[in-house]
């Protein structure tokens, strides 16, 4: 996974690649746990992670809810086409989840 904070210590974007998956959820939430309290917006970028099964279900509604504690701005880019056919069905079965949130053009989607 690559990390970078940018923009004077603002800004931290996560591109993971790979899976996303109970193996890989731990490390993930480990490196959200290390940003500095001056980043105030959280970029997923996930176009390198093509497979996701429910841990990334439960990273992203981790990082809405740690985002919101934190009174961060939360963003998720890049969704392939299996990500975000999990994320359809979550909304589907569970929509109280709002799920819809994170698909392109929900509130967590950044534009373009």
């Amino acid at each position: 996974m690559i990390v970078t904070v940018t923009d004077a210590g603002v800004t931290a974007v996560f591109t993971p690649r790979g899976e996303i998956d109970g193996d890989s959820l731990p490390g993930l939430l480990s490196a959200v746990d290390m940003l500095p309290e001056s980043v105030t917006r959280v970029t997923w970028d996930l176009r390198q992670a093509q497979f996701m099964d429910v841990a990334g279900l439960h990273l992203l509604i981790h990082q809405r809810s740690a985002c919101q504690e934190a009174g961060r701005i939360l963003t998720v880019v890049g969704l392939d086409r299996q990500p975000q056919r999990l994320i359809e069905l979550a909304e589907e079965l569970f929509p109280e989840g709002r799920w819809g949130d994170f698909l392109p053009g929900g509130l967590l989607a950044a534009a373009g």
